[in-house]
């Protein structure tokens, strides 16, 4: 009797040795595999880096919000005129090309779309952009227009990172492609876990590569940037030399306080 229950012992310790032997080489497996994955994206880190002197950069801008946002966008605040003096574009091109039909270069940039209709087909009447850059900074629109992703449970078919739930669709998946977001799970301290964004995937390409694509969104965020501010590269010079004008009127002030007061000391 005793000689089967050694040999159980003995086939308990052979197994839990080669267990303990066979511990350290799945964690290595596993450092291996995690060390080996891609680091997420960090999409909350992305800057603009537009640059509202750069005239190129806002014609082109121009060019993409009249074609691709201002069906559904307007920017009360803009003449067209105004915005072809600033970009120097030419008036045979503003006429023939921006301009739509039955509107003048001195009106507003409108919207041709019924504010009933889009309400009917969005849920909400898409908001006016003339302010847009000043109210949420160039970045959010940058990394807004960057984390369009599909997803079957909402309306539009997509959603965004930046601004979930958004009515908006994706209306430049024909340009960057249509593409998938990649979730993971995260363990937090106190033991409950978290779905966090890890990165894209590609699921169909679109028109343009993708450093087109980013050269696209840079511009017309540096068009909407221009449009919150036009006067902005004027105030910049500006502020120079207002800022040593008062630094010459601040030793002039010193000076003649001195004279008042030197009977005084």
């Amino acid at each position: 009797m005793l000689r089967p229950m050694r040999r159980i012992a003995v086939t308990t310790k052979i197994i839990a040795l080669l267990a303990l032997s066979a511990l350290p080489l799945a964690l290595r497996a596993e450092e291996a595999a995690t060390a080996t994955r891609p680091a997420p994206v960090d999409w909350e880190s992305w800057h603009a880096d537009n640059e509202v002197t750069d005239v190129a950069s806002l014609q082109r801008g121009a060019r993409n919000f009249l074609n691709y946002c201002q069906g559904c966008h307007s920017l009360k605040y803009m003449r067209y005129q105004r915005m072809a003096t600033d970009l120097k574009i030419p008036t045979a091109v503003l006429n023939s090309n921006l301009v739509p039909p039955g509107a003048s270069a001195l009106d507003y940039i409108a919207t041709p779309m019924p504010g009933p209709d889009a309400l009917n087909w969005f849920g909400k009447v898409p908001p006016d952009l003339s302010l847009i850059a000043r109210y949420r900074g160039a970045d959010y629109l940058y990394r807004y227009l960057k984390t369009f992703y599909t997803d079957p449970n909402s309306p539009s078919g997509s959603n965004n990172l930046a601004f979930p739930n958004a009515a908006m669709p994706d209306v430049l998946s024909d340009l960057e492609g249509v593409k998938s977001a990649v979730f993971r799970t995260v363990k937090n301290p106190d033991g409950t876990t978290t779905t966090v964004f890890d990165s894209f995937t590609t699921t169909s390409p679109g028109n343009m590569t993708p450093e087109q694509f980013d050269g696209f969104v840079r511009d017309t965020v540096n068009f909407l940037d221009y449009v919150g501010e036009p006067v902005q590269v004027q105030r910049r010079a500006m502020g120079i030399w207002v800022v040593l004008y008062l630094l010459v009127l601040t030793g002039f002030a010193w000076m003649l306080k001195r004279e008042y007061w030197k009977s005084v000391h």
